[in-house]
């Protein structure tokens, strides 16, 4: 489901908020805001005309600087706002005042160029929280897992060259960008192996994205073993995204966020990025902030008999085992794994 307009809407998370209130999910976390990125640190990876013309565009009622990134007046202000949530996250774990952290933020960043307005991405969230973190000391070495169901094409441009992010993205083959997300961009220079694309068929669910977790994921993260694993978090894998074709469920996030924190002691940052159905996107939600608290509270998923009855059959998820084991086998060629 999907209110008029723009589906990058704010009821997404706004209902997820809520979710987490109603069930008493909330109070058993730290609540916290954060002050919005400052010009010198969006300036760590967006250059100055970049940021200029943002600004003067947001100032002067809003526009469209880029592609697929409509905004109003004041969006550089809460752009910066999201970007400032995700670097506090950031700083919250890697000075100890909190084990992980979810930025529930918005817009979102993964698919922004630091020159390009891109799918819903005015800044790139991760990336300013990253370089931020770099230059205050709090760690050296960062992994971005992103498993929004869009290419984290943003990303990976900003850290193709570099020896200090491990970039990977699992991703519908083909949904948005177009032209971007193959196994063979493996990254350049001191980067080369360092950008692990993941692009997987339509129609793959939950026995498939715990199988690419397991085989090829989990593997990469233990052996770049970074300082600290944050998550480009999309809910539009879920078997109700009006943007995609997977058929992930809460269950899926939720276990998927488990093999994670069983190889970072706990540890992890996640960033709120896609997932357009404001009825399944509060579930998913729920479901993932269930085990990074390791609360007990469970929001009940209404569409549980539904998800799990429209899952791929045997044959499908055969289909599907090959498909990672090709995948495998592209990325020991490239020097991926």
């Amino acid at each position: 489901m999907v209110s008029g307009g723009l589906p990058e809407a704010p009821e997404t998370k706004r209902r997820l908020k809520n979710l987490i209130d109603v069930t008493g999910l909330s109070d058993e976390m730290v609540m916290t805001g954060a002050d919005p990125a400052s010009v010198e640190d969006l300036l760590r990876v967006h250059p100055k005309t970049y940021l200029d013309t943002f600004k003067e565009m947001s100032d002067s009622g809003g526009g469209e600087l880029g592609l697929r990134t409509p905004f109003g007046r004041g969006a550089f202000e809460i752009a910066a706002l999201s970007a400032g949530l995700v670097s506090k996250a950031v700083e919250m774990v890697q000075t100890g005042q909190v084990r992980n952290a979810y930025a529930l933020s918005r817009p979102p960043g993964h698919h922004c160029l630091p020159d390009y307005h891109n799918g819903f991405c005015l800044l790139a969230n991760i990336s300013i929280a990253i370089e931020v973190a770099l230059a205050k000391g709090l760690g050296k070495k960062f992994a971005v897992l992103d498993w929004d169901v869009h290419h984290g094409n943003g990303t990976e441009a900003i850290y193709f060259d570099r020896d200090d992010v491990l970039t990977i993205s699992i991703h519908q083959d083909r949904c948005y960008p177009h032209d971007t997300g193959a196994t063979d961009a493996v990254g350049q220079g001191d980067g080369a192996g360092l950008n692990m694309n993941i692009p997987l068929p339509p129609g793959c669910g939950h026995k498939a994205y715990l199988d690419v977790m397991e085989r090829l994921v989990i593997p990469k993260l233990k052996q770049f073993d970074a300082d600290l694993v944050i998550i480009a978090c999309g809910f539009d894998a879920s078997g109700f995204d009006p943007l995609a074709r997977m058929m992930c469920s809460p269950e899926t996030y939720k276990l998927m966020t488990r093999q994670v924190m069983e190889i970072t002691n706990g540890r992890m940052v996640a960033a709120h990025e896609g997932g357009y159905s404001e009825l399944y996107v509060p579930f998913c939600g729920h479901a993932m902030l269930e085990e990074m608290s390791g609360s007990k509270i469970r929001a009940e998923d209404p569409l549980h008999a539904r998800i799990t009855g429209q899952q791929p059959d045997a044959y499908a998820d055969a289909f599907h085992t090959d498909v990672v084991t090709r995948l495998h086998k592209e990325l020991v060629e490239g020097g991926v794994l």
